[in-house]
């Protein structure tokens, strides 16, 4: 079983991020980490390798400056080798342009399976992976909570508000998980060490082969949030469920 999973390279949360004054981008200079939320998905791809009895998975990023930080730390992990898209004209995108630089990038190589997380740490957009599958002409199921494939159908446990569904259906397919799917392994000494080895192929938009492509959205401004302003202390004097009645009509609750 091939299997293709999205991953995304961010800057260090526990560093304060910065925005590029002219752009008002995210500043993505210097080195950048794997997303925890892809460790899951890494994790869930190179189970289900091992469950079919061969194949392996391939990492899918977009990152400014040629970085592969992160996905050296999946390599690490156990992925086979990485597929790096990195271009200036890139910057700032969106989450369509940003699907469909992946979707060409998953393309270029015969897969089974497509994973994804179901949003990155620093865009929440949600969007992406539901975006790559339309793209590709597969089906997609999200909020994955448990994964399965039996005589090349996918089983997915799909996390709802009230439980979860069991969906199934054909390969090739794109599942997104969520971060309960499975317990990411820490990589180890050996697998650092052969990580460095590992091949990670780096295109730019014309290496990739789907032209120039327009980024999609400009951010003309950003200004500091409100300070959320205080509350209202009821003291209660003997009528304070009044005061309370009266507060929630005024809001429209009641």
């Amino acid at each position: 079983m091939n299997i293709a999973v999205c991953v995304k390279q961010i800057p260090d949360q526990s560093v304060p991020g910065k925005l590029d004054p002219v752009t008002h981008n995210l500043v993505r200079d210097g080195k950048l980490i794997l997303d925890d939320s892809d460790s899951y998905g890494v994790e869930m791809a190179l189970q289900l390798v091992d469950r079919a009895g061969g194949g392996e998975v391939t990492l899918i990023s977009m990152a400014p400056n040629g970085e592969v930080s992160g996905l050296r730390t999946a390599l690490a992990m156990g992925a086979a080798k990485a597929v790096l898209v990195s271009d200036p004209s890139l910057a700032g995108s969106d989450a369509l342009t940003t699907a469909k630089v992946l979707a060409a990038a998953i393309s270029r190589n015969p897969f089974d399976l497509v994973m994804a997380a179901t949003e990155s740490t620093d865009g929440y957009t949600g969007t992406v992976p539901v975006q790559v599958a339309e793209i590709l002409d597969i089906p997609s199921v999200s909020f994955a909570k448990k994964v399965d494939v039996e005589n090349g159908v996918l089983k997915v446990q799909r996390q709802t508000e009230s439980g979860y569904d069991e969906v199934e259906c054909p390969l090739p397919a794109l599942v997104s998980v969520t971060a309960g799917v499975v317990e990411p392994r820490y990589p180890s000494f050996k697998g650092i060490m052969a990580a460095k080895s590992k091949p990670v192929e780096i295109l730019d938009v014309a290496g990739l082969g789907i032209g120039p492509l327009t980024v999609g959205q400009e951010i003309v401004s950003v200004r500091q949030a409100e300070e959320r302003a205080s509350g209202t202390v009821v003291v209660d004097e003997g009528d304070g469920f009044q005061k309370i009645v009266e507060f929630l009509e005024s809001i429209k609750v009641i």
